[in-house]
This record gives C-alpha cells, sequence and structure tokens, in this order.
C-alpha cells in the first residue's frame, strides 16, 4: 500500500472491501478503521485551505432518488475537499422519470467511467442491487427503511469524539424505530462494539421481532432515558407511514418528546443526538435541541470527515497514483 501524497496518516489496517452498503459487512477492526480515518479527515477540515488531492483524478457519481440535504451536501462537500471529480443525479427530470430502470440508468453513468456512486434510493436493497452488478464502488447513503451506514458510523464518531469511547456506552434510541434506517444501522454498529442500546417507542412504531436486533427495548421513553450516556432521538417519518401510529403531534409529544424533564433522567453528563431533519414539539424540545448537551451539529460535522474517510478507503487507499 503506497501512501499518496497529503494523504491521511497510513491505517494501521486493510480496508478490503470494494463497497459500503451496510453495516453488517464491517467487521469490528474495519469500524475502528473508519473512524480513526475519520479523525485524520477532521484535521484536513480544520485547515484554512481545506483540500488534499488524495482522489485527483477520481470520479464520483451521486445518484440521489430521494430528498437530502445533510447526506447529500455532506457527499458532495467530501469529494471536493479530497479534489474528487463528482457529478450529481436526480431522479427528477432524468430519464428514471421517463421509465428507465435503476440498473439501466446505472449501466449508462458506468460508461462515464466513475470510480464510485453513492446511492439513496427509496427501495430497501437498490444498493446492494448495484453493487452486485457494477464494477465500480458502491456507497449506500440510504436505502428505504433497511440501512444507513455512513450515518451510523459519524455518530459513532461523534459519541467516541464526545465521550471518549463507544464500548459501554449506554445509548437509548427514541422515537420511530419501525421506519428509521437510521436506528437499523445505529443498532448494528453500536452492538458490535460494545455499547447498550435500548429502542424505546411507542408499540405501534417498533418492528415486530424488534427483540432480535440485541438492543433492550421498552415503550416508555422514560425507561429508555434513565442513566443514559447518549440519548438519540428519531424523527417520526410521516412519508412513510409513522404519523398513523399515533393520535397526534402533541399527544406524541406529551407522551414520548425529549423534553428538558426527561432529559434529566439521563447522566448529568450525556449527549443529546438527532439524525435530522428534527420536528420541533414533536419528538423533541428547542430547548434539549439548542441545550449544552446537543451534539447534533457536531453530528452534521462529522458526516464530511466519515464520508471523506469511507471514500478514501474504498477508492484511494490502496494502488499508486
Amino acid at each position: 500500500m503506497t501512501r499518496r501524497p497529503d494523504a491521511p496518516s497510513e491505517p494501521l489496517a486493510s480496508f478490503a472491501k470494494k463497497d459500503l452498503v451496510d453495516i453488517g459487512s464491517l467487521t469490528r477492526p474495519e469500524i475502528q478503521l473508519v473512524l480513526d480515518t475519520a479523525e485524520s479527515m477532521r484535521e484536513i477540515n480544520q485547515r484554512t485551505i481545506k483540500k488534499v488531492p488524495t482522489l485527483r483524478g477520481k470520479l464520483v457519481a451521486n445518484l440521489f432518488f430521494e430528498a437530502s440535504t445533510r447526506t447529500r451536501f455532506s457527499f458532495e462537500i467530501a469529494e471536493r475537499r479530497l479534489s474528487a471529480d463528482s457529478i450529481s443525479f436526480s431522479a427528477a427530470g432524468s430519464s428514471v422519470s421517463k421509465g428507465e430502470t435503476l440498473l439501466d440508468t446505472a449501466r449508462n453513468l458506468m460508461a462515464m467511467k466513475p470510480d464510485a456512486i453513492v446511492i439513496r434510493h427509496q427501495a430497501s436493497g437498490a444498493p446492494h442491487f448495484l453493487a452486485r452488478n457494477l464494477p465500480c464502488a458502491v456507497v449506500n447513503a440510504g436505502d428505504g427503511t433497511h440501512a444507513h451506514p455512513t450515518q451510523a458510523l459519524l455518530d459513532a464518531f461523534t459519541m467516541r469524539r464526545a465521550k471518549g469511547r463507544l464500548e459501554g456506552l449506554r445509548v437509548a434510541i427514541c422515537g420511530d424505530v419501525l421506519h428509521s434506517r437510521v436506528a437499523r444501522s445505529n443498532v448494528e454498529l453500536l452492538t458490535k462494539v460494545g455499547a447498550e442500546v435500548t429502542l424505546a417507542g411507542p408499540r405501534t412504531l417498533l418492528p415486530v421481532a424488534v427483540e432480535r436486533t440485541g438492543a433492550r427495548v421498552v415503550t416508555r421513553i422514560e425507561d429508555a432515558v434513565d442513566g443514559a450516556d447518549v440519548v438519540m432521538m428519531l424523527r417520526v417519518q410521516k412519508e412513510r407511514g409513522g404519523g398513523l401510529g399515533f393520535p397526534n403531534d402533541r399527544e406524541y409529544f406529551e407522551l414520548f418528546g425529549l423534553t428538558p424533564e426527561r432529559r434529566r433522567l439521563a447522566k448529568k453528563d450525556a449527549i443529546v443526538m438527532h439524525p435530522g431533519p428534527m420536528n420541533r414539539g414533536v419528538e423533541i424540545d428547542s430547548s434539549v435541541a439548542d441545550g449544552p448537551d446537543s451534539v447534533i451539529l457536531d453530528q452534521v460535522e462529522a458526516g464530511v470527515a466519515v464520508r471523506m474517510a469511507v471514500l478514501y478507503l474504498l477508492i484511494g487507499a490502496s494502488g499508486d497514483e
């Protein structure tokens, strides 16, 4: 493995992956490697000139079939800061709106020789489908209700920076677990690295057989938050039917919203997280979201560093220029 100019310090282990489609495909050492590499990338983002030539000459295609702000922008910023060329695709106004299949769209993009495709798609399994059928690296930026691996990695990065460790942390993930790919990926990652995870939500917003995830499951937010090191709130995903799981927003907030009173049940030095976008006054009170314990904007910042790390490890960390 040859280190490139201005690349991060040489990783301690290899990242022998063609794609990143879910957390389940990563070993604990590989998760550690991504997080450690992201620390180097974070240092780049603190510089006056936030750009290195590490992925110069590489092409990344961003395929977003669902609306996105944080994920899409952070991938685009990550690509630019590593000096990759990038193209962005939106389903609206494209050949997809004329009936073109996902595979045909991807094959047409492959004719342009991208080194990686970043895809967000409403259908669970779409990134896996492309990974099986395309020679380039495929990165899952969120597929249906299934997985969001880079979000889980940036959440873990944020927790580790705030708390100094992941193993042994008590993490409460509360809200619309049923429709949350973020919850699924976080549970998989956090249990793999030795954290203790509790899922909480109305029974109508918890998946069938949710206990099989390895997380503790409760139906009262107070039981999840009590003694937690980390409290992560989830958005009610009304576009996926989450709003059908309770009578109205006011009742949901009264029973499951993270209020200052409920926050005080967690440890004094606990941090508050949210993958965004937030529904203030539904799953979280504004005074908590904007309070001193909130690391929500730190999560956004971490997204750039972690996605830089993922792209570097997939398409820039091996071989010569």
